[in-house]
Parts: structure tokens; C-alpha cells; sequence
């Protein structure tokens, strides 16, 4: 099945034939301050993104205050190795009465604002602020009910695909357009933070194209920009990378954040390698025409006078480019000059007879 040819967020259109379509993702890099987040949303709309991604959700709306087996985050490899759950989500979680401020920001300087519900409330919430579209994170994505209630709201849903197997995509993806759901985008992601790049598996992006018939991007948690560059040469159409103003800093998710800086390179190099796909079509293209003339071609590389027959000795093919073929010169051999010719000529069938 062949994807989409595209989609629209707000006022950009996303799709194939369209620059990438380019999210910055605030997730808790605002460290619990308003003015910070603010702060994000006006350096980021200088690195040329095209939208500010949120996240909305409590402590409570995610787990609950427990220190049992699973609740305590155990893996000393771990960003957030000794956490709870509940003090994780406490301090990452974006205060729902920031979202109009961020999002009246984010308006203020030409970027699209849109979040990940977590849960029912959220969904409700973010529908009653209008938002422009849905984000469903990887760990939510086999969340059937979630993705129902999501789909009904009948406004693009993006959906990472991180941990699931093809059959729960399947049923995800069943759950989204079963609801009411039309416009859809799968992002390849890998729910390791920072993710390595060998596990990034790019190549999937093909079959989740392939299967779902949907548009496919990237949802990036490596360590600069060259796996996101990557995913836009094979096609990926959207790339969400999370970002903060200093990693040095600090902040829950700013190991595997972007600063300014790089952003602006991560969004230029995006959309340079988007132009430089072109099209399929073989032959010169226009901007290298001017260099046809440094092509080999037939020259005459002594003075011959009518009638004298063409050798390899005063036939050859040189640069430049202004002469017979190459591949012509097993037809001129052996024939006479029509005229006197001196060295130096590119060679014509004018200028040959039998």
C-alpha cells in the first residue's frame, strides 16, 4: 500500500513532497519554572522548529506514591536511578495552568503547540484548549482505550512506536482509525534514553509505511543530529527531538536534549537533506549542465588535409566536451576529412565522408 501523499498539522502540511515537519519537545526541561518554559518556547522558535510539543499529565494521573517492588526506578544505568515513579512524574510534569500561557507563547511566535495525554482528563483538557493534534508516547501505545478516546477527538494523532511488536501496532493502529481517527503519522522511536544509535533500526520506518499506510518519522532520544538526518533521507516526514536551553544545566530529560545551537543545525541539515532527495529522474539536471563541457569527446589532434583519412593517431577523444561522442569513434576511423581541418576541432558528421 502506498502512504498518504500527506497531512496537515494547523497550517503546515506534512508529507513527502514538504520539508520535514520539526518538534521540539519541552518535556520537564522547564524544571518547574514558567518563565523558563517561556524561555524555551522563544529559543526554539529562533532555531526554525515548527512546533512545541507538551506533556500533560499529574503524578497521580501516571502511578501512584509507592515505594513496592517497580515503583522505585532500579536501574543504576538509569538518568533517574533511585527515583520513584510518583517523585519522577512530580517533578517532570508540566502545571496544566502553564499550558495556555505555553501555548499563547508558542502562537505569539509562529510554532504550533500540541501535547501527549496521558490519560482521559488530559484528553479532555487539551480538547478544550484546541489543540492542533495528538501525541501518543511509546509507553502508551498499547493503551487501546486511551487511543480510542484520542481517535474520537477526530483531530491527527501521532504515534510513537517504541517497545510494541507489529501485532500490537496492529491493534493500535486498529484502535486509532476504528475511532474516527484519519489522519495518522507513526514515529519510529527507541524508548532508550539516550538511545544508541545502532538500536535506532531506521529501516523500519519502510515497513511501518508499508503496513499501517501511513506517513513515518522519528521520534529521536540519540545524542545529536545524525540519526534524525538519517531518518529524513529515507523519508521520514516528521522528527521530534527533545530540547532545553542548557543541558549543563540540568533538568530530567536534558542528558538527550538538544540546545539552541544544535537545534538550528539539526533543523537546517533536516530540511537540506529533504531537498536533496529531488526526484527519481536520471540525466542533467540544471545545475549541472555548465559542467557537460568537461565531458570527453572527439577531437582532431593534428592538421588534416581534405580527403585524408581519420586514424587513431589523429583522432582521439579529449576533453572538452564539444565533439562527437566517445562511443562514435569506431564509426569515424578508417573515413576521409571533407575538408581541411586543423588540430584542435571538435569533430561533426559535417566535417566526414566516406
Amino acid at each position: 500500500m502506498a502512504a498518504p501523499p500527506s497531512t496537515s498539522i494547523g497550517d503546515r502540511i506534512i508529507g513527502p513532497e514538504h520539508p520535514p515537519f520539526i518538534v521540539a519537545e519541552m518535556s520537564g526541561n522547564h524544571d518547574g519554572s514558567l518563565e523558563k518554559a517561556l524561555a524555551i518556547v522563544d529559543a526554539a522558535a529562533e532555531t526554525g522548529v515548527d512546533a512545541i510539543k507538551l506533556q500533560t499529565y499529574t503524578a497521580d494521573t501516571m502511578t501512584i506514591d509507592h515505594e513496592g517492588p517497580g515503583f522505585r526506578i532500579d536501574d543504576p544505568d538509569s538518568l533517574w536511578f533511585g527515583k520513584t515513579l510518583y517523585a519522577l512524574y512530580g517533578e517532570a510534569h508540566t502545571p496544566w495552568d502553564w499550558h495556555a500561557p505555553i501555548m499563547e507563547r508558542c502562537k505569539e511566535r509562529g510554532l504550533l503547540c500540541f501535547s501527549t495525554p496521558f490519560d482521559e482528563s488530559a484528553v479532555r483538557f487539551l480538547q478544550d484548549l484546541e489543540v492542533p493534534a495528538f501525541k501518543i508516547a511509546s509507553f502508551e501505545n498499547v493503551d487501546l482505550e486511551l487511543l480510542g478516546q484520542v481517535a474520537q477527538t477526530r483531530k491527527p494523532v501521532i504515534l510513537s512506536t517504541g517497545l510494541a511488536t507489529l501485532e500490537e501496532l496492529d491493534q493500535s493502529v486498529s484502535a486509532l482509525r476504528d475511532n474516527g481517527c484519519q489522519d495518522l503519522i507513526l514515529l519510529k522511536c527507541t524508548s532508550a534514553y539516550p538511545a544508541p544509535p545502532e538500536a535506532a533500526n531506521l529501516r523500519a520506518m519502510n515497513a511501518l509505511r508499508e503496513q499501517f499506510d501511513a506517513l513515518v518519522g522519528l521520534s529521536d532520544h540519540t545524542l545529536g543530529s545524525t540519526v534524525a538526518i538519517a531518518a529524513v533521507s529515507l523519508g521520514g516526514c516528521f522528527v521530534e527531538k527533545h530540547f532545553t536551553l542548557d543541558r549543563a544545566a540540568g533538568g530530567v530529560d536534558s542528558a538527550f536534549s538538544l540546545e539552541p545551537d544544535e537545534m538550528a543545525e539539526l533543523v537546517a541539515a533536516c530540511r537540506t537533506a529533504w531537498s536533496s532527495l529531488g526526484s527519481s529522474r536520471l540525466g542533467p539536471v540544471d545545475a549541472e549542465r555548465g559542467s557537460l563541457v568537461f565531458r570527453r569527446s572527439l577531437y582532431v589532434l593534428e592538421d588534416i588535409e581534405a580527403g585524408a583519412r581519420f586514424t587513431p593517431e589523429n583522432v582521439r577523444s579529449i576533453r572538452p566536451g564539444f565533439g562527437l561522442p566517445p562511443g562514435d569513434l569506431p564509426k569515424v576511423l578508417g573515413k576521409r576529412a571533407a575538408r581541411k581541418i586543423e588540430r584542435g576541432t571538435p569533430l561533426n558528421w559535417s566535417l566526414i565522408r566516406d
